[in-house]
């Protein structure tokens, strides 16, 4: 399992995060999604054999929140 960090522009409003949990959670391989509303930041825990961080970076940007920072662990 792979952990990543995507750090964002600052959320508007709560339902942006049910917004980012639902389409990154749906993703295939995503076994796990936290999105922190005051740090601007969403966790997730993914099989990179099933999904990478780029593709998981993209879907949050195309949602209407620029990732402007990705940390890998």
């Amino acid at each position: 399992m792979t952990n990543a960090t995507f750090t964002t522009e600052p959320f508007t409003c709560p339902s942006c995060i049910k917004k980012i949990e639902h389409a990154v959670g749906g993703l295939p391989g995503v076994d796990k999604v936290e999105v922190g509303f005051n740090s601007s930041r969403v966790k997730v825990a993914f099989d990179d054999a099933l999904q990478s961080a780029p593709a998981i970076a993209k879907v949050i940007t195309d949602l209407g929140y620029p990732v402007r920072k990705t940390a890998v662990a």
